[in-house]
């Protein structure tokens, strides 16, 4: 792209980036970059004069043939197209100069097993699940902890999963998929390496969280889009159908994310982004404010809350995983981009302040999406979506309050890329940025 105009230039390295992401992240094409499809971006300059790059014979012309080889971008494209209309497969070889991605772990959900003693953390980032002594604390010198036993590999079904559960009794971990898959599947405590789930369960699209209700054998799961709460029996597999759905306007619940429930007050708590939206209607997108919404526990149908958590006081801000903790009464948050981990009592109603703030530089929190409570212990886990890590702490603990422990899957101090699933990337060629939505 040498002596081309600079619009030029930014034009054909977005169009150049969006291509070769396409092909590369392929499972087929990149054998070597297995679990990590969907995540790689790859940016190349062409080394060739910008009027050589539009000269290429069309694949409908005499002087083109099947051995013609692919020499520029839009040969590729144009062989990609013919190929498309015939059926066949092209497979374009240009090697990326560079790429960037990330290598390690990224949590997005966490569950203890306190009779075991493990720690369970969902890799989205790998697609995995890492298992951890309950006790393990990464050394400051240290790069990373290393995992008791991993479950990952095709075999799994595990993508972008979330949601994590584990079966008190047995140690069943329980997961969800939050895009690409539609399931619940379920493995059991001892499973590792690439096995495939011991039962799995057909789930509506854009799963996020679980709670299970072990009297009366019930697993509750929310739906981001279109919104929803639908339950199954603990047991469902297959195409088993819902006991009950909770959907509807008067519900109030627009992008379901978080859910803890409350077995003894009968309370079903689920967190609110506020995006709403009919898909079927063009034109129809409204933004709510965020909220916490508060429902009886066998609410099904378009039944309203019995109360809403809401308003600027609230702090709320990407509320990801909720965590109930019984004896103290308080519903605790994972506040993704509020970089804290906020509690309300379950009492609470309207435009309140959180009754617990967990935040600040000595937290090592980072984009949190995912909490437990430890009642045996007393304890509150946290994962960390923004430095591979899980955090611990006091259940007593608030404001800017220093990890009891902490379990870290990079270096110290690190960043996490974060992608999730980016599919588009543009170049900004003032500030030689590359932009990639998420």
């Amino acid at each position: 792209m040498r002596g081309s105009h600079p619009s030029q230039r930014a034009i054909l390295a977005a169009v150049v980036a969006i291509a070769t992401l396409t092909v590369s992240s392929s499972r087929t094409t990149a054998p070597e970059l297995t679990g990590i499809s969907g995540r790689l971006i790859s940016i190349q300059e062409l080394q060739t004069d910008f009027g050589d790059l539009c000269n290429w014979v069309p694949a409908d012309t005499p002087e083109r043939t099947a051995e013609s080889p692919i020499s520029n971008l839009f040969a590729a494209f144009d062989a990609s197209a013919a190929a498309q209309s015939t059926g066949s497969t092209t497979e374009l070889t240009r090697p990326p100069v560079r790429t960037i991605l990330d290598t390690y772990p990224i949590y997005s959900s966490i569950a203890v097993d306190t009779q075991f003693n493990e720690v369970v953390l969902q890799d989205t980032n790998l697609f995995g699940l890492k298992v951890f002594s309950r006790l393990e604390n990464t050394g400051p010198d240290e790069e990373a902890s290393k995992p008791i036993r991993v479950i990952g590999g095709p075999k799994t079904d595990l993508e972008y999963n979330n949601g994590l559960y584990i079966d008190p009794k047995n140690g069943d971990i329980y997961s969800v998929a939050s895009d690409t898959a539609d399931n619940m599947i379920v493995f059991p405590r001892d499973a590792r390496g690439d096995v495939a789930p011991a039962r799995l369960l057909k789930t509506p699209h854009r799963n996020f969280a679980t709670a299970v209700d072990e009297e009366k054998g019930e697993v509750f799961i929310t739906i981001q889009y279109p919104p929803k709460v639908v339950v199954y029996n603990k047991q469902a597999s297959g195409n088993d159908k819902p006991i009950r759905v909770l959907e509807g306007p008067h519900t109030a619940i627009y992008d379901a994310h978080g859910m803890a429930i409350d077995v003894q007050k009968k309370l079903l708590f689920v967190s609110s982004w506020g995006n709403a939206s009919d898909y079927k209607v063009a034109g129809t997108g409204k933004f709510y404010p965020p909220s916490i919404n508060v429902y009886p526990l066998d609410a099904s149908g378009d039944t309203p809350p019995l109360r809403v958590i809401q308003g600027p006081k609230t702090q709320l801000n990407w509320a990801g995983g909720m965590a109930l903790d019984p004896d103290g009464g308080y519903v605790y948050i994972a506040n993704d981009q509020g970089d804290s981990v906020i509690a309300f009592r379950e009492t609470d109603e309207g435009n309140v302040q959180p009754a617990k703030i967990l935040k600040g530089v000595k937290t090592g929190l980072k984009n949190p999406t995912g909490v437990a409570v430890d009642t045996k212990n007393k304890e509150l886990w946290v994962s960390n979506l923004g430095n591979s890590s899980a955090t611990v702490y006091a259940l007593s603990a608030n404001g800017n309050a220093a990890p009891l422990r902490t379990i870290r899957s990079a270096p110290r101090g690190r960043t996490s890329v974060k992608f999730g699933k980016p599919q588009a990337v543009a170049y900004d060629t003032k500030r030689e940025q590359y932009l990639v939505p998420n």
